[in-house]
């Protein structure tokens, strides 16, 4: 019988739990009432929070809090290892997203956890190992803001459904009714932006799948409604402090260094 007070033995810290994901698969928005660690060892991950988007590598997973909602997509075929951490149980209480470095060490344990046969003594070692590794990282997101005022909102999902669309705020306000000011002080009001730095963080949010993925940035450039390449790796850069190759290479290697 356990202790007064004391989790039973048979309580674990975590669950491991793998889903194989297709490219292109998506867990659509969601909350859980435990905490997730989302990794994918194989593939890349992309998980959208209400205004965030975090690209995963395989060196990098994202710290999820219960009750955020969230989405979590495969950019290509890919392996999600995701860990529940039981918020009663877990030391770590982060309020926000954040990103973790999935070392090799803490990859292997997540394996090792994985183990339904694995006994409770060697769990509980392996569990307080895991916690000790779940470290903060630095990972440049963009961050697009979705509108409340009806109208404007309606234009922001028809861009974020193709961010290609080239057509300008006046344009779309004789499609739907609303004056280009009108929508102009929606997003203003709304997001904190213009509607052109608005449509740009939009248009290299949905750009990071394919650049994680590996597609070249001229093809990634174009899908997006960049005329050129020069310029999407120039708007990139305002935004995240790096070109394509560097902000990629900062997520896989832990170098932040634009060389």
């Amino acid at each position: 019988m356990s202790q007064v007070g004391q989790p039973s033995p048979r309580e674990h810290v975590l669950d491991v739990v793998s889903f194989p994901m297709a490219r292109g698969f998506v867990f659509d928005w969601h909350t859980h009432d435990d905490h997730q660690v989302a990794w994918a060892p194989i593939g890349v991950l992309m998980v959208r929070s209400e205004s965030t988007a975090w690209v995963l590598a395989p060196t990098r997973a994202l710290w999820i809090p219960a009750g955020v909602r969230h989405e979590t997509l495969s950019t290509s075929s890919a392996t999600m290892r995701a860990m529940y951490l039981r918020p009663h149980l877990c030391p770590i209480a982060w309020a926000d997203c954040t990103p973790v470095a999935a070392s090799p060490l803490l990859a292997e344990l997540v394996g090792y956890l994985a183990d339904p046969d694995l006994d409770s003594a060697a769990r509980a070692r392996g569990e307080a190992v895991v916690v000790d590794l779940l470290r903060p990282v630095t990972m440049a997101t963009i961050d697009v803001p979705m509108l409340h005022e009806d109208r404007a909102r309606g234009v922001a999902q028809a861009l974020r459904n193709d961010p290609s669309d080239n057509r300008t705020l006046e344009e779309w306000g004789r499609e739907i009714g609303a004056s280009e000011r009108t929508l102009a002080r929606a997003f203003l009001a709304d997001t904190g932006l213009s509607f052109g730095r608005w449509r740009t963080r939009l248009r290299l949010s949905a750009a990071l799948a394919d650049l994680a993925a590996g597609a070249p940035v001229s093809t990634v450039s174009r899908t997006v409604g960049y005329e050129s390449t020069s310029a999407f790796v120039a708007a990139f850069r305002r935004e995240t402090g790096a070109t394509p190759a560097a902000y990629f290479r900062s997520v896989s290697e832990g170098n932040g260094e634009d060389t």
